[in-house]
């Protein structure tokens, strides 16, 4: 499904634009409103990402560090011997699955580009660099949003468990939208000059706040806009068992 292209009827999408903005409001007025600024080369970006999937921010950056300490270009990555990538990027986490995928794209980018650069992305129409992107062993779409977003400051919402949980909870996406679904479904929502900021609020608002098991309700300034909330309280006031909190896949 293309970005332009949600499953939302046009009632509901332009019920939740509505309440995006809310929700936006209060988030800045949380945490701020970051200006994009390129984190990594576009490169780095996608070495670094592939090293962050099932671990915490911490240990991607010991794993990175450790590989950019032991190779002095992503070309010696690429050649090493697939054990020595493995053993540097141990601190990562899953270092037996990520060594091999990050060879992987570093070699697709070799043999289709003729050098280890995604600086071409920046001239494809925004779905097909998704496409192409997606096209890697290992890279879905939180991994190409991020890498289009972060390097490219292109219009891709990346969407990881912090964002799911809170966007979920907060009635943004339904219930039951996997984290796949919603890309699309944000990508409608939010207005493409916030997904940057916009991203990064969510994510430390679902980390200082909208914990996955205990979030602390009693706190948020969201809470009067937030479903789940509003689920616990109607729970709370019939007498009946309170719901778990709604857990992202």
């Amino acid at each position: 499904m293309r970005a332009n292209q949600t499953p939302l009827a046009p009632d509901e999408l332009s019920a939740r634009r509505a309440k995006y903005q809310i929700i936006a409001r209060l988030l800045e007025d949380m945490y701020g409103y970051p200006e994009w600024r390129q984190h990594l080369a576009p490169v780095d970006e996608l070495v670094c990402t592939i090293l962050s999937q099932n671990t915490s921010d911490t240990n991607r950056d010991r794993g990175y560090a450790a590989l950019c300490e032991r190779f002095p270009t992503w070309e010696a990555v690429r050649d090493a011997p697939v054990d020595e990538v493995i053993d540097a990027i141990r601190p990562a986490g899953l270092a037996n699955q990520k060594g091999p995928r990050i060879q992987a794209a570093l070699r697709t980018l070799s043999e289709q580009n003729g050098a280890i650069t995604l600086d071409f992305l920046n001239n494809l129409p925004l779905e097909d660099a998704k496409a192409w992107l997606t096209g890697i062993n290992g890279i879905g779409p939180k991994t190409a949003a991020i890498i289009l977003l972060f390097a490219f400051n292109r219009p891709a919402f990346p969407v990881d468990t912090h964002v799911h949980r809170v966007t979920r909870r907060l009635g943004l996406i339904g219930p039951k939208t996997t984290a796949e679904r919603a890309h699309v479904e944000l990508e409608a929502i939010v207005p493409p000059e916030d997904y940057y900021p916009a991203h990064l609020n969510l994510i430390r608002h679902g980390r200082e706040i909208c914990h996955a098991r205990r979030p602390r309700c009693e706190i948020c300034p969201l809470a009067p806009h937030c479903d789940y909330f509003q689920e616990q309280r109607r729970m709370a006031n019939s007498g009946g068992e309170r719901p778990h909190p709604a857990q992202p896949h």
